[in-house]
């Protein structure tokens, strides 16, 4: 195979077009990853292919390991790619409708509280006295329409590019992990007695990911930014939002979706896991402080 006979490329120089080896270039086939120069590149739903994987065709490729179907970050190339952000929808239209017909008390036990009620009332519930499933079911909670419908659109329009870059495997760690990073951030800096809701952790942290997915791409990141900043706008001049959510799960979105989309492919595995791994220990770290400042 020729992209072959030259060896490894040198780690500081960029890679030459696998059809054209004498033009450099920074875009890879989000298929095969193999260096494809502005001539070749055929637009792809996620990222560019190369014309063999745009056609079809399987000889004259890379080796067979190299040329199965992956998403930009290494993931599985599923049949239908957003499908997992379907049924995180479905999930949270579902608990929607369940908030609405159920009694209140299905509510209270569903939303992030710290601890409550305050002291000297006894018996005590929330986080702080061992619920800590509030901390994922918050995620997947919503009262208000307007709150389940702004936080559904977000979900599809930045969840469907993610999943079909990520893959469905490092797509869910992301949005469990940054989702989990905004609950424990609320729970740390906020009032211990004020309760929250919504996935709006989560979609931040697909809002990180996606700037790091454009980044990755080399595409123009002033549309993103400006989204971006407009919604935090939102978030630190609304009342009655909880803004340590959305700045925990766009800190943490960030750095995994960097990690993920961006880790070299002789580490890939290690990198990618290994961030949503260091991210986690600080939620544990973080929610064992809290509990032990409210116990």
């Amino acid at each position: 195979m020729d992209h072959a006979t030259a060896g490894p490329p040198d780690a500081q120089s960029t890679p030459g077009c696998y059809r054209h080896p004498d033009r450099e270039t920074g875009i890879r086939c989000t298929r095969c990853e193999r260096p494809i120069c502005t001539d070749c590149m055929v637009n792809a739903s996620v990222g560019f292919h190369c014309p063999d994987c745009a056609s079809g065709r399987t000889g004259g490729g890379p080796a067979p390991a190299a040329s199965r179907p992956r998403t930009l970050a290494g993931g599985t190339v599923a049949a239908d790619p957003h499908l997992l952000t379907k049924i995180l929808i479905g999930i949270n239209a579902a608990v929607f409708i369940a908030v609405q017909a159920l009694p209140s008390s299905f509510l209270s036990d569903m939303v992030l509280i710290g601890r409550w009620p305050p002291a000297p009332f006894v018996p005590t519930e929330g986080v702080a006295e061992g619920e800590w499933y509030r901390l994922v079911t918050t995620m997947f909670t919503h009262e208000e329409i307007w709150h389940i419908g702004f936080n559904m659109l977000s979900l599809w329009f930045l969840g469907g590019p993610l999943e079909a870059a990520l893959g469905r495997a490092r797509y869910f760690t992301l949005y469990l992990v940054s989702g989990l990073a905004g609950s424990v951030l609320t729970y740390l800096l906020a009032s211990p007695t004020q309760a929250t809701l919504g996935a709006s952790g989560a979609v931040f942290g697909l809002f990180g990911a996606t700037a790091a997915l454009v980044r990755r791409l080399n595409a123009d990141m002033r549309p993103i930014v400006i989204l971006l900043v407009i919604n935090l706008v939102f978030t630190f001049t609304w009342a009655n939002i909880a803004w340590q959510a959305h700045v925990g799960g766009l800190v943490a979105g960030a750095a995994i979706g960097y990690a993920m989309l961006h880790a070299p492919r002789e580490r890939r595995a290690l990198v990618q896991y290994g961030t949503c791994a260091l991210v986690l220990v600080a939620v544990v770290g973080l929610s064992l402080l809290r509990t032990a400042q409210l116990t």
